[in-house]
């Protein structure tokens, strides 16, 4: 790969600003809300509990997302990839250890939800710690597996941000694929499926209110579906022959995960909200200083 990375021919002017621009305004959104959403969790002790460490997780893990797509937004609006091949290497990297530990986080708030629902057994705190301490040693060595050869980071169509090369579709590269979607994807997929609809089910008979037990689940096939529909694409058939406009959709879509995230598991909690109103109420920030 080439120090400094020219757009491609098949990209106008037009086409790379409005890519640019998509990609400026998922990032700070998406950085805004889990900001928000972090810094509550930080300020507020009621916020502190094994269940919120789970939401936590998975603010910072959007967070980076959001970085990663910062710095795409920057390089297409520069027209130019300007760090390097080893900068699309750790640019790719960190993209792909965030989205698994969103993906992974995403599917650990949904158990954590079943066991508080269907057991009536508050989370345990050491459960929790080693969820998140799984969650994300398991995505750092997913991760880090292209960087050893087994799969490999390269540039996305349009050769401003680097993620997870498909184009060869060679046997290292199906390999890697099937074996990191069903422990990443399809088993985080099936564990938010079941656990949500065990809990939607003791929730009926209880006679609780409703709550939205399906978002989670359609959040997670929809914001990572099409990356795995053009991943899944690439094994059977030339991704050449797809258009390089079209082949960039996944990545614009799965940079919009962040903020749904942040609006359903952080800024749509009662109690996150109230935390967010007191790290930014002036009447709470004269109590903590008298403190």
């Amino acid at each position: 790969m080439s120090e400094s990375r020219a757009l491609p021919t098949s990209f106008g002017e037009l086409e790379v600003l409005a890519v640019g621009t998509v990609l400026l305004v998922e990032a700070l959104t998406g950085l805004s809300l889990n900001s928000l959403t972090i810094l509550s969790f930080c300020k507020t002790p009621e916020l502190r509990t094994p269940s919120h460490l789970l939401v936590l997780s998975l603010a910072v893990a959007d967070s980076g997302i959001s970085l990663n797509a910062l710095v795409a937004a920057i390089s297409s609006l520069l027209r130019r990839w300007p760090y390097g091949s080893d900068g699309c290497q750790a640019h790719g990297f960190q993209g792909f250890v965030m989205a698994l530990a969103s993906i992974c986080s995403s599917a650990a708030i949904a158990w954590g939800r079943y066991h508080h629902h269907c057991t009536r057994n508050q989370l345990a705190w050491n459960t929790a710690v080693f969820l998140v301490f799984f969650v994300w040693v398991s995505s750092v060595f997913w991760a880090a597996l292209p960087l050893l050869g087994w799969g490999h980071y390269d540039y996305e169509p349009l050769g401003t941000c680097c993620t997870l090369d498909y184009s060869s579709g060679d046997r290292n590269f199906i390999s890697f694929l099937f074996t990191m979607a069903f422990f990443n994807f399809l088993l985080p997929l099936f564990i938010t499926l079941i656990s949500y609809q065990l809990m939607e089910q003791k929730l009926r008979k209880t006679g609780h209110p409703q709550v939205n037990t399906t978002l989670p689940a359609r959040t997670l096939l929809l914001g990572w579906g099409p990356y795995a529909l053009l991943y899944l694409y690439a094994v059977i058939a030339d991704v050449a022959l797809l258009s390089p406009k079209l082949q960039m959709v996944p990545a614009l879509i799965a940079k919009m995960v962040p903020t749904v995230n942040a609006v359903h598991y952080g800024l749509g909690s009662e109690m996150v909200q109230k935390g967010v109103w007191q790290c930014f109420s002036p009447q709470r920030s004269e109590q903590d200083r008298a403190r």
